[in-house]
């Protein structure tokens, strides 16, 4: 299974640095000497990764100047991952996208249909009848996620993934 590790941003110098918005918290295993990365349809091995004033800077093998930097911008980088990679309560997005969404008493409420993760924390994106609806993917919110069975059960807050009546 393909995960995004990060999305390249702009040139950094003049010989085909760039600078990479991670999206893993293995950094170290993802951007070391000697990984390849899918990007694209094509296959990038990188060089060498550092933080410089706390941003990501990889150099890729291929990519010698600012020009060829400045292709990249934008490109999503993708990488091989394992069911080894992750720790306990953790999932990767692939797996999450399709899910069935049931409440407690399991009772069919929607389906995950994609996975956000602003700075805050991760979000679950639902499609119920109601329209998409963001749920934070917290334990309180989300106590059971069965990959196996093709099942998350969230619990129904008022509000969470459906319409609350005005009080007016």
């Amino acid at each position: 299974m393909q995960i995004i590790v990060g999305t390249v941003g702009r040139p950094q110098g003049l010989r085909g640095q760039v600078t990479v918005r991670p999206r893993t918290d293995q950094i170290e295993a993802r951007f070391a000497p000697g990984t390849e990365l899918s990007a694209d349809g094509r296959t990038l091995s990188v060089i060498s990764h550092a933080l410089v004033q706390g941003k990501l800077v990889v150099t890729f093998a291929g990519v010698g100047d600012r020009g060829a930097a400045e292709a990249l911008r934008g490109t999503e980088l993708w990488a091989e991952a394992g069911e080894d990679d992750l720790d306990e309560g953790e999932f990767h997005d692939a797996s999450l996208i399709g899910l069935s969404v049931v409440t407690p008493e399991q009772q069919q409420v929607g389906t995950i249909v994609a996975v956000e993760h602003p700075p805050a924390q991760d979000l679950l994106v639902v499609r119920t009848p109601h329209g998409d609806r963001l749920v934070p993917f917290v334990a309180e919110l989300v106590p059971e996620v069965d990959v196996d069975r093709g099942v998350a059960v969230i619990v129904p807050i008022p509000g969470l993934l459906s319409e609350v009546p005005d009080a007016d």
